[in-house]
């Protein structure tokens, strides 16, 4: 596509994802380098790498920080940058479109303690009216990842601003099929990840949470409200002689302009910890911040890390694809570069 394409033409150009569920979603192309991209961040690692990324490709880069939430280090990343309130939406695409942005990104973590310990912060973030009427007639039935999306997606775009994939700056830090680490699993542990996968693409198709952990095909925990560090915490109470496995993967109907899951170091350091001692998370679904850093890191902490090859054919959610014996072998295999072929079901299933 050439550069001299106009925005408003590319804005239309659609590109189609399949999630593990197999439900469609369209999210619009990114734009060619050297467009403006907009950038909303909230905290962690994640935002910087996603900056670098876009300078990397020649994008600008216009940082929206959410208030108490952005690292100290982003906004040096931005052509420009303005600190915004978390509950302010429509202050996010008119600044937005003040700097001639029709694409942006949205990651990184919101920490609530921040918002209520602190008075001054909290007046700072005060909804505007139009959050006060999206949380009144939408969020206040459901509050999950996929419906908050959804209301800042649709009211981005009533400003000319369009959320995009936010992968697509950083494909390079994407999990992988196969053993990643050059510590291997157990043969137990593969017995554990080829035994809990199915669960977790149930608890994936139901929106509950992201992870898993397990051990001698026993669930151990449940990831919901709390998150992934907390629940590894529980598990290490739970299950005090260690050697059980974390798995991860997106979760059902995933959309990713926002809510991709993520792993980095700080997940290793935990999951050591706590007796974890494998990390199973699905090829292609997972971002893992610092990829080359956290491999070696994990080698020395005698992890094992396993990409799991999962099929994203386009099936009912009542129907989520069976993972054959031959994913499973696939994903014990180093190295695995192949894109796996799609579950299938028997005639007598």
């Amino acid at each position: 596509m050439a550069c001299s394409v106009s925005t408003k033409r590319v804005h239309r150009l659609k590109r189609v994802q399949f999630s593990m569920a197999g439900i469609l979603s369209i999210l619009p192309d990114p734009p060619p380098a050297p467009a403006p991209i907009g950038l909303i961040a909230g905290g962690g690692d994640l935002p910087i790498f996603i900056a670098n990324g876009l300078r990397a490709m020649g994008y600008s880069v216009h940082g929206i920080g959410l208030h108490a939430q952005y690292e100290d280090n982003l906004p040096e990343l931005c052509d420009t940058f303005c600190d915004v309130g978390l509950l302010r939406m429509r202050s996010w695409g008119k600044r937005l479109r003040k700097q001639g942005v029709h694409h942006a990104i949205m990651v990184g973590k919101v920490d609530k303690a921040k918002l209520m310990h602190q008075r001054w912060k909290l007046v700072r973030n005060i909804p505007d009216f139009t959050t006060a009427v999206a949380w009144y007639k939408h969020l206040r039935h459901d509050r999950r990842s996929h419906a908050v999306l959804k209301v800042i997606a649709d009211e981005m775009d009533n400003n000319g601003v369009a959320l995009i994939d936010s992968t697509f700056p950083i494909m390079d830090q994407l999990s992988e099929p196969g053993v990643m680490t050059s510590t291997k699993p157990s043969a137990n542990q593969r017995a554990d990840i080829e035994f809990v996968w199915p669960l977790l693409t149930e608890l994936l198709r139901l929106d509950i949470g992201q992870s898993l952990t397990v051990r001698d095909r026993d669930v151990i925990s449940v990831e919901a409200v709390e998150g992934t560090d907390r629940m590894i915490e529980r598990t290490g109470n739970l299950c005090k002689r260690g050697g059980w496995t974390l798995v991860k993967g997106a979760r059902a109907q995933h959309d990713r302009r926002s809510d991709v899951p993520t792993v980095g170091i700080q997940t290793l350091e935990n999951l050591h910890k706590h007796g974890g001692s494998c990390l199973a998370i699905a090829a292609g679904d997972v971002i893992m911040l610092d990829r080359f850093a956290m491999l070696e890191r994990a080698d020395e902490l005698g992890i094992s890390i396993v990409g799991v090859p999962v099929s994203h054919a386009p099936v009912p959610p009542s129907d989520a694809p069976t993972m054959t014996p031959a994913h499973f072998e696939r994903a014990f295999t180093p190295n695995a570069s192949e894109s796996p072929e799609p579950a299938t079901r028997s005639d007598d299933d």
